[in-house]
């Protein structure tokens, strides 16, 4: 796993827990916290691709009878 893709994944865990630490009457704060953990979960993915830990064959290969 690349360096980026360790620390978007980091910092999706730490958004996600920001989320549930927070109170409940601080409704705005847990919206940014929730869509910031989105966008670090994406930008993690993304990094896995770029760092072709996830390798896309677009070719279905069939099993031989």
């Amino acid at each position: 796993m690349s360096k980026a893709a360790l620390s978007f994944l980091i910092l999706a865990i730490m958004a996600v827990a920001l989320d549930q630490l927070l109170p409940a009457s601080t409704e705005t704060f847990s919206t940014a916290a929730k869509a910031a953990a989105v966008v670090f979960a994406v930008l993690f993915v993304a990094a896995l691709f770029v760092g072709r830990r996830i390798k896309f064959d677009p070719v279905l290969r069939q099993a031989k009878p």
